[in-house]
């Protein structure tokens, strides 16, 4: 019997993904109910992460053995989406959540508990693998993610990490919103306004908030390119008065998605003073700190620019 039971253990090992196995798969391997209670009981050698998945080994499970056993206990067909899928897709700006959210059909019974979030779903997913686990595409896992959020700032901070790294469009997006017609959508649709007009951080978002609700300066450009006319690039600056050739920078790596970016964007600032462009710095704790009074100032750089005769021979293009 002991040889009998070797093997079949053995075998339960061949059949686990991850070290993770179900009651289905386990019995399949000839072991039998009673030893999988036996086995999984405090102090055993397996752990019972939900209900009928086994964690074939001792020790606090990982992140990826979490995953499948949600996956497992869910049944097929199922994906992952929200922060977990987001992540896999490349997605770094996110917030900590120790759930794994799961896309089910409308039709299944299997409920959310312990760690697995379970959500139904009428509509079809459109499911990639990410390293042998299968998500929901980059718009679904996003939006998914992003109307579960309650800060402002960690829904910024996702989506345009998203964007900006080209591992989904706005429109893309922004068709996701409208399809998904759910609850928890206003945040999501507020700030993919504000990435459709190029904001890239939760510091230049605040900025763009504080001069729309102000109205005593016209809406700048977010996000571009300050060329000489011959097309030399001088600078990438965060906001952009064109009529005047005002620049506005946001000086914080901590908010920038692209900290490299940021240090090549400082090494220009001479470059745009040489061409006569007046650039105003604003580090992002004074945005909501003192934002009366950077407000004050973006209005008089704004009007100190206006009066230069003639303009700065300088253009500017969406970046990137």
């Amino acid at each position: 019997m002991g040889r009998i039971a070797s093997v079949d253990f053995a075998r339960a090992a061949e059949i686990a993904l991850d070290g993770v196995a179900s009651r289905a798969q386990l019995l399949g391997a000839g072991i039998a109910p009673a030893t999988m209670s036996r086995r999984s009981r405090p102090g055993g050698p397996w752990r019972r992460l939900l209900p009928g998945v086994y964690l074939l080994g001792r020790g606090e499970p990982t992140r990826r053995q979490q995953v499948r056993a949600a996956l497992l206990y869910a049944g097929e067909p199922s994906a992952v989406t929200g922060i977990e899928a987001a992540r896999r897709h490349g997605v770094q700006r996110l917030p900590e959540d120790g759930r794994v959210h799961v896309l089910v059909p409308h039709e299944s019974h299997v409920s959310s508990r312990d760690f697995l979030l379970v959500e139904r779903t009428r509509r079809a997913v459109s499911v990639q693998s990410r390293d042998g686990i299968p998500v929901a595409a980059p718009p679904r896992c996003l939006v998914d993610a992003a109307r579960r959020l309650s800060r402002l700032d960690e829904v910024r901070a996702l989506l345009a990490d998203a964007v900006q790294r080209s591992i989904c469009g706005v429109d893309d997006l922004v068709a996701e919103v409208t399809c998904q017609g759910l609850p928890g959508a206003a945040l999501p649709r507020l700030v993919l306004a504000e990435v459709a007009d190029g904001v890239r951080s939760a510091a230049e978002a605040w900025a763009r908030s504080l001069v729309y609700r102000s109205g005593r300066v016209p809406q700048p450009r977010w996000n571009v390119a300050v060329r000489t006319r011959e097309g030399r690039l001088l600078a990438v600056v965060d906001a952009w008065w064109d009529e005047v050739a005002l620049a506005w920078q946001i000086d914080s790596r901590e908010f920038h998605l692209d900290p490299a970016g940021y240090d090549r964007t400082l090494r220009r600032q001479s470059a745009l003073a040489a061409a006569g462009v007046i650039v105003v710095h604003t580090v992002p704790s004074r945005l909501r700190a003192d934002s009366s009074a950077v407000l004050e100032e973006i209005i008089s750089a704004y009007w100190q620019a206006s009066r230069r005769k003639p303009r700065p021979d300088v253009q500017a293009t969406p970046w990137p």
